[in-house]
C-alpha cells in the first residue's frame, strides 16, 4: 500500500515522483501511448491520487515541460554574467551540454520528444525571460556578441546564428544520449567532440 501523504513536503516529494516517472514513460512510449493510469501504476499509486496534482495528461504534460526548462535556465543564470561576449557563448554552449549529459532523461523529453502545439499552450514560463527562457538566454548572448561586431559582416541574422550553435551542440548532445553506447561506434570522447563542434563553428561564424 502506497504510504499517506502527511505533509506539505510528502505532498512535494510525491508530485516529483509522478512527473519523474511521466517522464521515463513519454520517452519510452511517446506522449500518446502513455495514460495517466500507467503513470500511476509505475509508482504504485492510483490514478484518481495523481488527479489530485493534475487536472489530466496535458496539465501533467506542461508542468513537467515548465519544470525541466525552467532547470535548464536556471542552470545558465551565473554564464549570463561572463563580460566577455565570446566566452559567454562558449561558457553557454558548455553549460547545455552538460545540462543535457547529465540530465539525459530530461533532455530526452525537452528536445527528443516529439510534442503536438497544444502540449505547449499553457505554460508557465515567460517566454523571452532571461532568468525562465533558456533559448531568450542564447538569443541575448549571441545578440551582445552581434552589436559587438564579432561576427562576420555577411552574418546579418543574429537569430540564424543562435540556432546554428543550438543545433551543432544539440547534435553532439542528442547523438551521445541516442547512441552513445552502440558496440558498433568508436566514439571519440565526448567532451572533445563538443569541444571541436563548437569551435569549428565559431571558426566558421566569427571573424578571422
Amino acid at each position: 500500500m502506497p504510504p499517506k501523504i502527511k505533509s506539505p513536503q510528502d505532498r512535494e516529494q510525491l508530485r516529483l515522483l509522478i512527473l519523474d516517472a511521466a517522464r521515463c514513460l513519454f520517452v519510452e512510449r511517446g506522449i500518446g501511448s502513455v495514460s495517466m493510469r500507467e503513470i500511476a501504476k509505475q509508482i504504485g499509486y492510483s490514478a484518481t491520487t495523481l488527479y489530485n496534482y493534475f487536472t489530466d495528461k496535458e496539465a501533467l504534460l506542461q508542468a513537467l515541460c515548465d519544470a525541466d526548462f525552467l532547470a535548464l535556465a536556471s542552470g545558465m543564470r551565473a554564464i549570463m554574467q561572463i563580460p566577455d561576449p565570446i566566452a559567454r557563448i562558449r561558457a553557454l554552449c558548455q553549460g547545455y551540454a552538460q545540462f543535457a549529459l547529465q540530465h539525459p532523461n530530461h533532455y530526452r523529453f525537452m528536445f527528443m520528444t516529439p510534442k503536438t502545439p497544444t502540449n505547449m499552450e499553457i505554460t508557465q514560463i515567460e517566454q523571452g525571460n532571461t532568468e525562465q527562457d533558456a533559448y531568450a538566454q542564447l538569443q541575448q548572448v549571441v545578440q551582445t556578441a552581434f552589436d559587438a561586431g564579432v561576427f562576420r559582416e555577411d552574418l546579418q541574422d543574429s537569430e540564424l546564428i543562435a540556432q546554428t550553435l543550438w543545433a551543432g551542440v544539440h547534435g553532439v548532445c542528442s547523438l551521445e544520449i541516442a547512441l552513445g553506447n552502440e558496440v558498433w561506434m568508436q566514439w571519440a570522447d565526448i567532451q572533445a567532440r563538443i569541444g571541436l563542434m563548437q569551435e569549428a563553428l565559431l571558426r566558421g561564424l566569427l571573424k578571422a
